[in-house]
C-alpha cells in the first residue's frame, strides 16, 4: 500500500497523539484539553496562521503552498461521547463516563499527521485550511463554525473529511455521488389522559393506550405512506409511564428519531406524524402533543468532488480498494454543514473487524493512522499542484 514514506516514518509518533487524545475525551463544544493538544502540536509544525476559539473550542489553521493559489479544506472531529469504556486498554480514558467511542482521536491524530507533512514539504499551491472541530456528536459543531463565518473568513472553496469504518476492509475507501448519510431529526410525543386506579379504568382516560396505539400507527407511514424506493426510518425509542401497576398513569411520554435523504420525505413524514397523533389523541379522548426538532441536514457529497477524491484514495489504496458508489447509511453527521457550504466530499476508511462505533469496548485501529493522514496531504497535493510540476 503506498503510504507516502514520510508520513509511514510518522506511525509511531501519530499513535503516539491518538492514545494520549484517547485518555482525554471531552463532549461538545467544551474540547478545551484536546484542542490545547492540538494547537501545540501545530505550532510546532510551523503553521502559517493559528486561529482559535472558533465555535468556542475549534481550531482552524494555516498552512501557506508555493505561490497564489485557492485554500483547501481538511476537517478533523474532536469530541467524544458520554458512554463508559469497557475495553482495558493501557490508555483507556481517564475521564469517567466519557469515551472516545467513534474515533474522533484517530481522525485528529491522521489530520495532525497530514500537517506536519504539508508544513514541511509545501509541495502544493495556495493555502490548506486544517479544520479541527468540536461537537460533531451532540451540539453541531460544524453548523456553528460555519456559521461563524469559517468558510468566507478563510476564503475555503472546497472541504474534505474522512471517518473511520469498522468491520470495512482494512485501508479501504469507501464513498458515494450524492447523498452519503441521512438527516437526523429527533421527534417526542406528550400525551396527557386522566390517571386513576387501574381497577376502575372506566373512571379514567388512558394515556398508555393511546401511547401504544400512536406508536403502532407511526411504522405506517413508512409500510403506507411513503415511496419505497426512497429512504425513510422512523424509530421509536423510548416509551415512559407510568409508576407502578396499580395505577394508571396520567401522561406518557414518547420519543424517536426520523432519518431521511429528501427534504420532500421529510415533510411528508412531519406532516403524517402530525396528523396520526391528532388522530389517534382524538380517538381515544387523551391529549397528545407532537414536538419535531429538525436536527443535522442529510451529508451530500458534490458528485465531482468525490470522484476526484475516489481517485485520491486509489492512489493509496490502490483501484480496488476504493468503493466510490456505494451505499449510503442511515447514520447522520455534522459534515453535512460544511458540504452545504461548499463542494466537497466526505469518505470513510476501512479499519477492519471491530467493534462498531459508539460500542463501550471500540478503539480505533492505529494501522489506518498514516493511511488516512496520506490521503489527507495527496488530496491537497493533487488538488492544488504547484504551478509547472
Amino acid at each position: 500500500m503506498p503510504v507516502v514514506n514520510r508520513i509511514a516514518a510518522m506511525q509511531e509518533e501519530i499513535t503516539e497523539w491518538r492514545r494520549h487524545l484517547h485518555t482525554i475525551p471531552e463532549l461538545g463544544l467544551e474540547c478545551h484539553k484536546t484542542a490545547a493538544f492540538v494547537a501545540e502540536r501545530l505550532r510546532e509544525f510551523g503553521v502559517d496562521e493559528m486561529h482559535e476559539g472558533i465555535a468556542k473550542t475549534g481550531i482552524v489553521a494555516i498552512i501557506n503552498g508555493q505561490g497564489p493559489g485557492p485554500t483547501i479544506g481538511l476537517r478533523a472531529d474532536m469530541d467524544a461521547l458520554p458512554m463508559e469504556e469497557t475495553a482495558p486498554l493501557e490508555y483507556a480514558s481517564t475521564h469517567q463516563g466519557r469515551m472516545h467511542a467513534c474515533g474522533h482521536d484517530g481522525h485528529t491524530a491522521m489530520l495532525l499527521g497530514a500537517a506536519k507533512y504539508l508544513s514541511e514539504t509545501r509541495n502544493f499551491s495556495g493555502r490548506v485550511a486544517l479544520i479541527f472541530q468540536p461537537a460533531e456528536e451532540m451540539g453541531g459543531g460544524g453548523e456553528v463554525m460555519v456559521q461563524e463565518g469559517m468558510m468566507d473568513r478563510f476564503d475555503i472553496s472546497q472541504v474534505y473529511a474522512i471517518h473511520n469504518a469498522p468491520t470495512k476492509e482494512l485501508g479501504t475507501f469507501h464513498t458515494t455521488h450524492g447523498a452519503i448519510m441521512a438527516a437526523a431529526d429527533e421527534f417526542r410525543i406528550n400525551v396527557t389522559g386522566i390517571g386513576g386506579h387501574a381497577a376502575r379504568p372506566q373512571a379514567c382516560v388512558d394515556p398508555v393506550l393511546a401511547g401504544c396505539s400512536i406508536v403502532q400507527a407511526l411504522q405506517s407511514i413508512v409500510s403506507r405512506n411513503h415511496d419505497p424506493i426512497e429512504k425513510l426510518v422512523i424509530s421509536v425509542t423510548q416509551i415512559h409511564a407510568g409508576t407502578t401497576d396499580n395505577v394508571i398513569p396520567e401522561t406518557c411520554f414518547i420519543n424517536g428519531t426520523v432519518r431521511t435523504f429528501s427534504k420532500d420525505v421529510q415533510a411528508m413524514a412531519v406532516r403524517r406524524m402530525k396528523e396520526i397523533v391528532a388522530g389517534q389523541a382524538a380517538s381515544f379522548g387523551v391529549k397528545a402533543d407532537l414536538e419535531f426538532e429538525f436536527g443535522y441536514p442529510p451529508t451530500i457529497n458534490d458528485a465531482e468532488k468525490a470522484q476526484f477524491a475516489a481517485g485520491v484514495a486509489a492512489e493509496i489504496a490502490g483501484e480496488t480498494g476504493v468503493e466510490q458508489h456505494g451505499r449510503p447509511v442511515m447514520g447522520a453527521e455534522d459534515f453535512a454543514y460544511m458540504l452545504e457550504a461548499r463542494p466537497g466530499a466526505y469518505l470513510q476508511l476501512g479499519q477492519g473487524e471491530s467493534p462498531g462505533c459508539h460500542h463501550p469496548q471500540y478503539n480505533f485501529n492505529d494501522e489506518i493512522g498514516p493511511i488516512g493522514a496520506s490521503f489527507f496531504a495527496r488530496l491537497v497535493e493533487r488538488a492544488q499542484p504547484v504551478s509547472g510540476a
